[in-house]
């Protein structure tokens, strides 16, 4: 039986002879397939971003996510690519905006500040902290901490793509990577080594409900924050406010567990 051609072959024929052989003729291929998933992203996340931040900027960006997706794609763990791929990019065009820095100090330090009261007021009552809860600890009322949430907003989505470190060593992974389906958010069906990655599916769990389902449209379904508002009958602003406390409140979460509070 001869040898089949590469442009003859299945996608899945073509991942399984890449995972196994690193093909760069397949590698080429693989990029021109999914050049266009890199210019989706940064298209979205271009929205909202500043007049100085340039979308081919972004795309040469994210290409960087899409080279890093191919190499680490298994196809046998069942992931759909374009599913996988999409978190890369979006991983490596934040990398590169954190990397020049382009949040405000006076934003970053609000950040700060809210992250920190979130951690502090759910060490000490082992729960979920409300709204109410966190203005009393900044000594500012609901109103207030809502302008603060929305100052900030434009900012917190850098937060899912933070790396934490697993027990494995040199295994890291991102909250963004473990926001999956609400079918699969099941600490059970985590490999139980991955002490990290279960620890943000439980809290995604016990997010209230708006804000758990704001992460899963946002994170896996892909929609924007207008589409996600119109989902749950709300304004694109609450939706971006409700986005920001939920990514807040897992950081803090983050930051109690590595301090071993909880």
């Amino acid at each position: 039986m001869g040898i089949v051609p590469l442009e003859q072959k299945t996608e899945n024929e073509l991942w399984t002879t890449y995972h196994r052989e690193r093909d760069p003729k397949i590698r080429d291929i693989f990029i021109k397939q999914y050049a266009s998933l890199v210019k989706y992203v940064a298209g979205k996340i271009a929205i909202g971003m500043p007049n100085s931040v340039e979308f081919d900027d972004l795309v040469g960006f994210g290409i960087f996510g899409l080279l890093d997706a191919i190499d680490k794609f298994d196809p046998a763990k069942g992931v759909k690519f374009k599913t996988y791929a999409v978190t890369r990019i979006r991983g490596a065009i934040f990398d590169e905006l954190r990397s020049i820095d382009w949040v405000p100090r006076s934003v970053r330090q609000k950040t700060r500040e809210v992250e920190d009261a979130i951690s502090a007021v759910e060490a000490h009552l082992g729960r979920i902290a409300t709204d109410q809860e966190i203005a009393d600890f900044l000594g500012i009322d609901e109103e207030e901490l809502f302008k603060t949430m929305m100052k900030i907003s434009s900012t917190t989505i850098l937060s899912l793509n933070d790396v934490w470190t697993s027990k494995e060593e040199n295994d890291k992974i991102s909250i963004g990577d473990s926001i999956e389906s609400p079918n699969n958010l099941n600490p059970d069906v985590i490999v139980e080594k991955d002490e990290i990655r279960r620890i943000i599916i439980n809290y995604i769990n016990d997010l209230p409900d708006k804000e758990k389902k704001i992460l899963v449209l946002y994170y896996y379904e892909d929609l924007t924050l207008k589409e996600i508002g119109q989902v749950l009958n709300v304004t694109e602003s609450r939706v971006s406010q409700l986005h920001t406390r939920a990514i807040l409140r897992l950081r803090a979460k983050l930051s109690n567990t590595r301090k071993g509070i909880l």
